[in-house]
């Protein structure tokens, strides 16, 4: 008989952020994060104690997803992060970031957590009211008819990613594909609630990066087809190739014994019966002119053969990720029974070939429309390939927030104190980070020189390539000293070669990363006990 213990009474956790554990894991994260954030981040390798698996990333949704942490408030902000990239996709380091700096800052301030909150909410309302003002200067517009600025946003978050271990033609070249895939999920007709299609990513591993290419429509993989047979597709007297989906199994195992009680006849066989029935659904597509089956699932090998021998092709096992685009793609309807079958499920396609990539053979289905496209997406080997895939004012008083002036101004200063510590988190190098009292922009001085140089003579461009020291500017450290506001707006046309310097971020996603890591903080602030269940 084993040993029965007495139940533990959960363990209650008072004012959570003043233990000194705390303090000392949201700096640690902070610093793991800091050395891993913009263009020049570090790289980090990540194993657990007993050894295995090896990952090397610089991105947040790979490192976040592998740190164990125990203290629930890391918990918390840990979450909050990965819900924002899995929307996203990007700006999670700037996110967990300015979250730690936020909370070190305000929990400094002898300031109740409940007016830090106000205020801090207060604050964020400002900057998300410029944000999307038309004075805002942090904005690049995104012109349709020149490709340039959307070059340069695909092309700095490529360079963000040095475990992806790309040179500069491989940079350009996979941009040019992403892009070229983008493209291609733009409608052509535009409608009132157009939504854009699909691109579906063709891993190979172990390929040179240049191999890599971006398709109109689908690729399945087939092994069985052998390139060097002719294909030949059976199509209808309007020029257009039938095809019939089915999401349900054609491989004559339908039937499911322990459902429920089946009675059979005597000298019946079941497998007879189900394989009758899928041959009868294969006789009606041959009448119907279908010259494409694809089956998310297995097809019987009997039912196979005799849609070949009568010019359709079979194609089995394209599993539950492909259904949906193929069915937009199409314009067919997902089968779901072998015993229903209508022609009005059927969808069409513009043609049907073989492509090679890699020693591995694919069924391309080629749409009348392009919405839907296949990127094969190639490196040289599985942790470079995982790491690219990973790759996407107000006029309130002091009184309507219910504070005094002075703790507006500490919660204020504590805020941009936070801004400023992740603008500094880019600089990994000795040299010093500069602001101008111009436009605002960041400016890198290299390693070497004291503090008294003369700056202008030391930077050439901003870090984001938008403004030039063509012009008398003005100069500040970031060290937390907050001088005049900024004067001018960004230039509308950038000073230099935009397809060259420029570096961007996606607005929506550096706008939700500011509203999550103030949120965060706000929420992780107002914490006072956290109950933990012992047993």
């Amino acid at each position: 008989m084993s040993r029965l213990e007495a139940k533990k009474p959960p363990l209650y956790i008072a004012e959570p952020l003043t233990t000194g554990g705390v303090s000392q894991s949201l700096s640690l994260l902070s610093g793991i994060l800091k050395s891993c954030y913009g263009p020049a981040g570090r790289l980090k390798q990540l194993h657990n104690g007993v050894g295995g698996y090896v990952c090397t990333t610089s991105q947040s949704s790979a490192i976040l997803s592998r740190l164990p942490v125990s203290h629930p408030v890391l918990g918390v902000l840990m979450a909050s992060v990965q819900n924002h990239v899995s929307r996203f996709s990007d700006c999670g380091l700037f996110t967990a970031i300015l979250c730690c700096s936020l909370i070190e800052n305000f929990k400094s301030l002898n300031v109740a957590p409940c007016t830090v909150i106000k205020i801090s909410k207060h604050l964020l309302s400002l900057c998300m009211d410029y944000l999307k003002s038309e004075a805002c200067g942090c904005r690049v517009a995104v012109d349709f008819s020149s490709v340039e600025t959307l070059l340069c946003l695909v092309r700095s978050v490529l360079r963000s990613k040095p475990a992806c271990m790309l040179n500069k033609t491989e940079v350009d070249h996979l941009t040019t594909l992403i892009l070229k895939a983008f493209l291609f999920t733009v409608p052509c007709h535009t409608e009132s609630n157009a939504v854009l299609g699909k691109c579906v990513i063709v891993p190979m591993k172990g390929r040179r990066v240049m191999d890599s290419a971006v398709l109109p429509g689908l690729l399945i993989e087939t092994p069985e087809i052998q390139l060097a047979k002719p294909l030949t597709v059976k199509g209808t007297c309007s020029d257009v190739i039938k095809i019939a989906l089915f999401c349900v199994s054609m491989s004559g195992d339908s039937f499911n014994p322990k459902e429920g009680t089946i009675t059979v006849h005597h000298r019946i066989s079941l497998e007879m019966s189900e394989l009758n029935q899928l041959l009868n659904v294969g006789k009606q597509l041959v009448n119907d002119e279908v010259g494409l089956v694809v089956c998310q699932k297995v097809i019987h090998p009997s039912l196979k053969q005799y849609l070949t021998e009568n010019g359709v092709i079979a194609v089995e096992r394209a599993g539950l990720s492909l259904m949906e685009p193929l069915s937009r793609m199409t314009g067919s309807k997902p089968i779901a029974s072998i015993h229903d079958l209508s022609p009005s499920c059927y969808g069409s396609l513009k043609d049907v070939c073989i492509e090679t990539f890699a020693s591995k053979n694919f069924v391309h289905l080629i749409p009348n429309d392009t919405v839907i496209c296949s990127l094969i997406l190639c490196n040289r080997n599985e942790t470079a390939w995982d790491e690219l895939k990973s790759y996407s004012l107000s006029t309130s008083s002091f009184e309507d927030i219910d504070c005094s002036q002075t703790q507006y101004q500490l919660v204020t200063d504590g805020f941009c104190r936070s801004l400023e510590s992740v603008a500094r988190s880019l600089n990994h190098e000795d040299g010093e980070i500069l602001a101008d009292m111009v436009y605002g922009h960041c400016w890198f001085v290299p390693p070497g020189f004291p503090s008294v140089s003369s700056w202008s003579d030391l930077v050439s461009n901003c870090g984001c390539g938008i403004n030039s020291n063509g012009e008398n500017l003005k100069w500040r450290l970031l060290q937390g000293q907050f001088g005049s506001p900024v004067i001018q707006d960004c230039p509308k046309e950038p000073l230099v070669k935009v397809a060259d310097f420029l570096t961007l971020d996606c607005y929506a996603a550096k706008c939700s990363g500011l509203q999550v890591a103030l949120e965060t903080a706000s929420l992780i602030l107002d914490l006072l006990y956290i109950i933990k269940d012992q047993n």
